[in-house]
Protein backbone atom coordinates (compact mmCIF):
# COMPACT_ATOMS: atom_id res chain seq x y z
CA UNK A 1 0.00 0.00 0.00
CA UNK A 2 1.17 3.49 -0.78
CA UNK A 3 -0.36 5.62 1.96
CA UNK A 4 1.93 8.64 1.94
CA UNK A 5 4.35 10.11 -0.60
CA UNK A 6 6.42 13.17 -1.46
CA UNK A 7 5.97 15.32 -4.57
CA UNK A 8 8.12 18.43 -4.83
CA UNK A 9 8.46 19.03 -8.57
CA UNK A 10 7.50 22.51 -9.69
CA UNK A 11 4.86 23.27 -12.29
CA UNK A 12 7.60 24.29 -14.70
CA UNK A 13 9.48 21.01 -14.24
CA UNK A 14 6.33 18.96 -14.83
CA UNK A 15 5.35 21.01 -17.89
CA UNK A 16 8.78 20.42 -19.41
CA UNK A 17 9.00 16.72 -18.53
CA UNK A 18 5.51 15.80 -19.76
CA UNK A 19 5.05 18.34 -22.55
CA UNK A 20 1.94 19.75 -20.89
CA UNK A 21 -0.47 21.68 -23.12
CA UNK A 22 -2.54 23.27 -20.37
CA UNK A 23 -1.96 23.90 -16.67
CA UNK A 24 -5.40 23.61 -15.07
CA UNK A 25 -4.05 23.59 -11.53
CA UNK A 26 -0.39 24.28 -10.68
CA UNK A 27 1.70 21.82 -8.70
CA UNK A 28 2.32 22.62 -5.03
CA UNK A 29 5.35 21.04 -3.37
CA UNK A 30 4.34 18.63 -0.61
CA UNK A 31 6.85 16.38 1.14
CA UNK A 32 4.23 14.54 3.20
CA UNK A 33 1.23 13.95 0.94
CA UNK A 34 -1.65 12.28 2.78
CA UNK A 35 -5.01 10.88 1.66
CA UNK A 36 -7.53 13.59 0.62
CA UNK A 37 -4.69 16.02 -0.19
CA UNK A 38 -4.53 17.48 -3.72
CA UNK A 39 -1.85 15.74 -5.78
CA UNK A 40 -0.15 16.59 -9.09
CA UNK A 41 -1.49 14.48 -11.96
CA UNK A 42 -1.00 14.46 -15.71
CA UNK A 43 -4.06 13.55 -17.79
CA UNK A 44 -5.24 13.78 -21.38
CA UNK A 45 -8.74 14.97 -22.31
CA UNK A 46 -10.37 15.12 -25.70
CA UNK A 47 -12.15 18.32 -26.67
CA UNK A 48 -15.55 17.16 -27.92
CA UNK A 49 -15.96 20.07 -30.31
CA UNK A 50 -12.62 19.86 -32.09
CA UNK A 51 -11.54 16.30 -31.31
CA UNK A 52 -8.17 17.60 -30.15
CA UNK A 53 -6.56 15.74 -27.26
CA UNK A 54 -4.80 18.00 -24.77
CA UNK A 55 -2.35 16.96 -22.09
CA UNK A 56 -3.13 18.75 -18.83
CA UNK A 57 -1.67 19.22 -15.36
CA UNK A 58 -4.41 18.93 -12.74
CA UNK A 59 -4.61 18.49 -8.96
CA UNK A 60 -7.20 15.83 -8.06
CA UNK A 61 -7.93 14.86 -4.48
CA UNK A 62 -6.09 11.69 -3.45
CA UNK A 63 -8.63 8.94 -2.87
CA UNK A 64 -10.90 8.01 -5.75
CA UNK A 65 -14.60 8.75 -5.37
CA UNK A 66 -16.64 6.64 -7.83
CA UNK A 67 -19.02 8.57 -10.05
CA UNK A 68 -21.93 6.62 -8.56
CA UNK A 69 -21.01 7.20 -4.90
CA UNK A 70 -23.66 8.79 -2.66
CA UNK A 71 -21.04 10.97 -0.97
CA UNK A 72 -17.31 11.68 -1.14
CA UNK A 73 -16.37 9.92 2.10
CA UNK A 74 -15.47 6.66 0.33
CA UNK A 75 -12.48 8.33 -1.31
CA UNK A 76 -10.29 8.10 1.79
CA UNK A 77 -10.49 4.29 1.51
CA UNK A 78 -9.60 4.22 -2.21
CA UNK A 79 -6.14 5.77 -2.30
CA UNK A 80 -4.80 2.60 -3.94
CA UNK A 81 -6.13 0.27 -6.64
CA UNK A 82 -4.71 -3.26 -6.69
CA UNK A 83 -3.58 -4.20 -10.18
CA UNK A 84 -4.93 -7.71 -9.66
CA UNK A 85 -8.52 -6.39 -9.57
CA UNK A 86 -8.30 -2.91 -11.13
CA UNK A 87 -10.00 -3.97 -14.38
CA UNK A 88 -12.87 -5.76 -12.64
CA UNK A 89 -13.62 -3.85 -9.45
CA UNK A 90 -16.65 -1.63 -9.97
CA UNK A 91 -15.02 1.54 -8.61
CA UNK A 92 -11.99 1.27 -10.90
CA UNK A 93 -13.07 -0.57 -14.08
CA UNK A 94 -14.31 2.45 -16.04
CA UNK A 95 -11.47 4.79 -14.98
CA UNK A 96 -8.98 2.05 -15.87
CA UNK A 97 -10.41 1.93 -19.37
CA UNK A 98 -10.88 5.66 -19.94
CA UNK A 99 -9.34 7.88 -17.26
CA UNK A 100 -5.74 6.97 -16.55
CA UNK A 101 -3.18 9.43 -15.21
CA UNK A 102 0.47 9.79 -14.27
CA UNK A 103 1.48 11.08 -10.84
CA UNK A 104 4.99 12.58 -10.61
CA UNK A 105 6.60 12.10 -7.22
CA UNK A 106 9.93 12.02 -5.42
CA UNK A 107 9.15 8.69 -3.76
CA UNK A 108 6.82 7.20 -1.18
CA UNK A 109 6.80 6.27 2.50
CA UNK A 110 6.26 2.93 4.20
CA UNK A 111 6.59 1.87 7.83
CA UNK A 112 8.14 -0.94 9.82
CA UNK A 113 7.62 -1.63 13.51
CA UNK A 114 10.47 -1.53 16.00
CA UNK A 115 10.72 -2.09 19.72
CA UNK A 116 12.31 0.62 21.84
CA UNK A 117 12.41 0.57 25.62
CA UNK A 118 9.75 -2.09 25.71
CA UNK A 119 7.29 -0.28 23.44
CA UNK A 120 6.45 -0.68 19.77
CA UNK A 121 7.12 2.30 17.50
CA UNK A 122 6.48 2.91 13.80
CA UNK A 123 9.61 3.76 11.84
CA UNK A 124 9.06 5.46 8.46
CA UNK A 125 11.15 4.68 5.38
CA UNK A 126 11.43 6.68 2.18
CA UNK A 127 11.52 4.60 -1.00
CA UNK A 128 12.69 6.32 -4.17
CA UNK A 129 14.65 5.79 -7.39
CA UNK A 130 18.41 5.68 -7.02
CA UNK A 131 18.44 7.95 -10.06
CA UNK A 132 15.96 9.37 -12.51
CA UNK A 133 12.33 10.38 -12.30
CA UNK A 134 9.62 8.55 -10.33
CA UNK A 135 6.17 8.61 -11.94
CA UNK A 136 3.36 6.51 -10.47
CA UNK A 137 0.52 5.08 -12.55
CA UNK A 138 -2.93 6.16 -11.45
CA UNK A 139 -6.59 6.58 -12.32
CA UNK A 140 -8.89 9.55 -11.93
CA UNK A 141 -12.64 10.02 -11.76
CA UNK A 142 -15.27 12.77 -11.69
CA UNK A 143 -17.97 12.90 -9.02
CA UNK A 144 -20.87 15.36 -8.90
CA UNK A 145 -22.29 16.44 -5.55
CA UNK A 146 -25.97 15.43 -5.51
CA UNK A 147 -27.07 18.56 -3.64
CA UNK A 148 -25.13 21.53 -4.99
CA UNK A 149 -23.98 20.08 -8.32
CA UNK A 150 -20.30 20.88 -7.78
CA UNK A 151 -17.70 18.57 -9.31
CA UNK A 152 -14.88 16.76 -7.53
CA UNK A 153 -11.95 15.19 -9.37
CA UNK A 154 -10.19 12.44 -7.43
CA UNK A 155 -7.44 9.91 -8.10
CA UNK A 156 -5.92 6.64 -6.95
CA UNK A 157 -2.52 4.96 -7.32
CA UNK A 158 -2.21 1.48 -8.84
CA UNK A 159 -0.18 -0.96 -6.73
CA UNK A 160 1.36 -4.41 -7.13
CA UNK A 161 3.28 -6.95 -5.06
CA UNK A 162 6.58 -5.48 -3.87
CA UNK A 163 9.85 -6.78 -5.24
CA UNK A 164 11.96 -9.01 -2.99
CA UNK A 165 14.44 -6.20 -2.42
CA UNK A 166 11.81 -3.98 -0.79
CA UNK A 167 9.29 -6.57 0.37
CA UNK A 168 10.78 -6.59 3.86
CA UNK A 169 9.48 -3.03 4.30
CA UNK A 170 6.02 -3.51 2.79
CA UNK A 171 4.38 -6.13 0.59
CA UNK A 172 2.90 -3.64 -1.94
CA UNK A 173 4.42 -0.93 -4.14
CA UNK A 174 3.18 1.62 -6.72
CA UNK A 175 3.28 0.70 -10.40
CA UNK A 176 4.87 2.73 -13.18
CA UNK A 177 4.64 3.14 -16.95
CA UNK A 178 7.66 3.30 -19.23
CA UNK A 179 8.11 6.88 -20.54
CA UNK A 180 7.84 5.56 -24.09
CA UNK A 181 4.31 4.37 -23.27
CA UNK A 182 3.09 7.50 -21.50
CA UNK A 183 1.16 8.65 -24.56
CA UNK A 184 -0.74 5.38 -24.91
CA UNK A 185 -1.41 5.17 -21.16
CA UNK A 186 -2.88 8.67 -21.05
CA UNK A 187 -4.82 8.45 -24.34
CA UNK A 188 -8.55 8.62 -23.46
CA UNK A 189 -9.35 6.89 -26.75
CA UNK A 190 -7.28 3.79 -25.88
CA UNK A 191 -10.01 1.95 -23.99
CA UNK A 192 -8.69 -1.63 -24.16
CA UNK A 193 -8.15 -2.79 -20.57
CA UNK A 194 -5.75 -5.55 -21.63
CA UNK A 195 -3.62 -3.01 -23.47
CA UNK A 196 -3.60 -0.72 -20.45
CA UNK A 197 -2.60 -3.60 -18.17
CA UNK A 198 0.29 -4.50 -20.48
CA UNK A 199 1.78 -1.02 -20.02
CA UNK A 200 2.13 -1.36 -16.26
CA UNK A 201 5.24 -2.61 -14.51
CA UNK A 202 6.86 -2.63 -11.09
CA UNK A 203 9.47 0.10 -10.64
CA UNK A 204 13.12 -0.93 -10.82
CA UNK A 205 16.12 0.56 -9.10
CA UNK A 206 14.35 1.76 -5.97
CA UNK A 207 16.35 2.30 -2.80
CA UNK A 208 15.15 2.96 0.73
CA UNK A 209 16.36 4.77 3.81
CA UNK A 210 14.92 5.51 7.23
CA UNK A 211 13.63 9.02 7.81
CA UNK A 212 12.50 11.10 10.76
CA UNK A 213 9.40 10.00 12.65
CA UNK A 214 8.13 13.51 12.10
CA UNK A 215 6.65 12.01 8.93
CA UNK A 216 4.19 10.11 11.12
CA UNK A 217 2.23 13.34 11.64
CA UNK A 218 0.58 14.79 8.54
CA UNK A 219 1.02 18.22 10.10
CA UNK A 220 4.77 18.06 9.41
CA UNK A 221 6.12 18.99 6.01
CA UNK A 222 9.27 20.16 4.27
CA UNK A 223 12.33 18.63 2.57
CA UNK A 224 13.57 17.29 5.91
CA UNK A 225 10.81 14.66 5.66
CA UNK A 226 12.76 12.74 3.02
CA UNK A 227 16.32 13.21 4.30
CA UNK A 228 18.11 10.08 5.57
CA UNK A 229 17.84 9.62 9.31
CA UNK A 230 20.96 10.77 11.13
CA UNK A 231 22.65 7.94 13.11
CA UNK A 232 22.58 8.32 16.89
CA UNK A 233 25.48 10.23 18.40
CA UNK A 234 28.41 7.90 19.00
CA UNK A 235 27.07 5.23 16.67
Amino acid sequence: MCGRFAASQSTEEIVEAFLIDEVVEPAVANFNVAPTDPIPAVIEREDKASGTVLRKLVAPRWGLVPSWAKDASSGARMINARVETVASKRAFAVPFARRRCLIPADGYFEWTTQTENGRTVKQPWFLHPARGRFVMAGLYEFWRHPLDGTWLTSATIITTVATDALGHIHDRMPMVVDPGDWGTWLDPRAVDADLARSLLSAPEGLVAHEVSRAVNSVANNGPEMIRPLEPPAGA
